[in-house]
């Protein structure tokens, strides 16, 4: 796999780098730099046209969806300025946010209009993710033996917390954690925290499928199932079957027959329906009681976040998080989900900003996995994401998707240039 052009050689090395960044507490930084070049770089290039050199031009227009995805963040910044003046946090809290917006928001709409106008073909993406994926697994005795040969946990946070970031985690290297509930060992390998890397390991998998080298194919899929199974999480687990099967049921919504069975098994419901109830919520009490405490933290944090948005701050929100109480194990407030604390901290505004371009977004990709196997990777970026808002907050994790979003944006690129397959050309 040879990168064949700028764009491309920056992507892939930026993605073989994971691991060496991760080990200088870089990859908070890398991100948002990485967004920001190459974003700088397509709107050159949109603005140049054929002037620009041949292997950077532009390969086409901006496609709608990438003009609301721009529109929707402007919409988060604008809401998070009222916020803050409506609460009196300052001018140097609103500095400070503004800046947290462009390192996390911002990368939701850049990395996709990357994708979308820079000529980077889908194939780097998927290779590039399997080298990480074959990093992992050589890294791998040595994270799952860690615990029990008496290495230490954190091994140092990089001096690089200096330029600003969520907490100090996002620039820590840990070779595992203890999960406070069974005190035992889970792994969160590059990502800040085990459920996040549970989500990356499905975004590992979906990209492993669509590798045409074997090896490198099974180099992805291992550490991805790895992943997952690793940082014991519920939500990887949905993830795993959720979104690497969804989308390949996607071409039987345009079989006859396939509506044919599914008003056969409807109509069976009038004899099973209670049946099938009963064993679905036995299903979700069992998935909820795998990590009790972890589930009673998050629906406290949601319950608190959704009273006081609505009697305290209901179109804009409280401008940032908030300190939580011992009841949430000083969780902060609006933390945990991102609707939740879309609608806590910018308001139903805020929530509708990202609310639209991802429906939209969401209903494009769909379309197309039911008509062409190209669809089918980003129809399962797009679930790996929603799925992970339910359970985190996008905006402080998009410096480590940016890999899907670039794809979803090459993704809308080839339903435009009318590509049949899998991102060929």
């Amino acid at each position: 796999m040879t990168p064949q052009n700028p764009a491309e050689r920056i992507i892939y090395k930026t993605l073989i780098l994971t691991w060496p960044f991760y080990a200088v507490g870089a990859l908070y930084v890398v991100g948002p730099v990485l967004a920001w070049i190459l974003g700088a770089i397509a709107a050159l290039s949109l603005y140049l046209g054929p002037a620009m050199r041949s292997d950077l031009r532009a390969t086409g227009s901006v496609p709608p969806v990438i003009w609301a995805w721009f529109a929707g963040m402007f919409v988060l910044l604008v809401a998070l300025w009222v916020g803050h003046l409506d609460w009196g946090l300052g001018m140097k809290q609103m500095i400070k946010s503004s800046i947290g917006w462009a390192k996390g928001w911002a990368l939701l709409a850049l990395f996709p209009l990357v994708g979308a106008v820079l000529p980077v073909r889908r194939e780097v993406l998927v290779r590039g993710q399997c080298v990480i994926g074959a990093g992992t697994l050589a890294l791998a005795p040595l994270l799952l033996s860690a615990p029990y040969i008496g290495l230490p946990e954190l091994i140092f946070t990089s001096p690089l917390k200096a330029v600003g970031g969520p907490g100090p985690e996002y620039f820590s290297v840990f070779l595992y954690t203890f999960d406070p509930a069974s005190w035992t060992p889970r792994w969160q390998f590059y990502a800040p925290w085990s459920p996040f890397a549970a989500l990356l390991g499905v975004v590992m998998v979906l990209f492993a499928l669509e590798e045409k080298d074997r090896k490198w194919m099974i180099a992805g899929l291992a550490s991805g199932i790895l992943m997952i199974l690793a940082s014991k999480s519920r939500m990887g687990l949905v993830g795993l079957v959720a979104c690497t099967i969804g989308p390949r049921m996607m071409p039987l919504l345009l079989r006859g027959w396939a509506w044919q069975i599914t008003a056969s098994l409807t109509a069976s419901l009038a004899v099973f329906g209670t049946a099938i109830a009963t064993l679905a919520q036995d299903a979700v009490s069992t998935f909820k009681g795998a990590r009790a405490d972890s589930t009673r933290v998050r629906e406290t944090l949601q319950r608190i976040a959704s009273e006081r948005w609505q009697n305290e701050a209901f179109w804009f929100g409280h401008g940032t998080v908030q300190p939580g109480s011992h009841a949430v194990e000083y969780m902060p407030i609006g933390s945990h989900h991102t609707w939740y604390g879309l609608l806590f901290v910018k308001g139903v505004v805020g929530f509708a900003a990202l609310l639209v371009p991802l429906v939209w977004h969401t209903c494009l990709a769909m379309i197309d996995a039911a008509r062409n196997p190209r669809g089918y990777l980003p129809m399962g970026i797009i679930m790996t994401i929603v799925l992970l808002s339910f359970g985190e907050n996008l905006e402080i994790e998009a410096y480590m998707l940016w890999p899907g979003l670039v794809l979803l944006g090459v993704h809308l690129r080839e339903i435009a240039n009318g590509d049949r397959t899998n991102g060929s050309k």
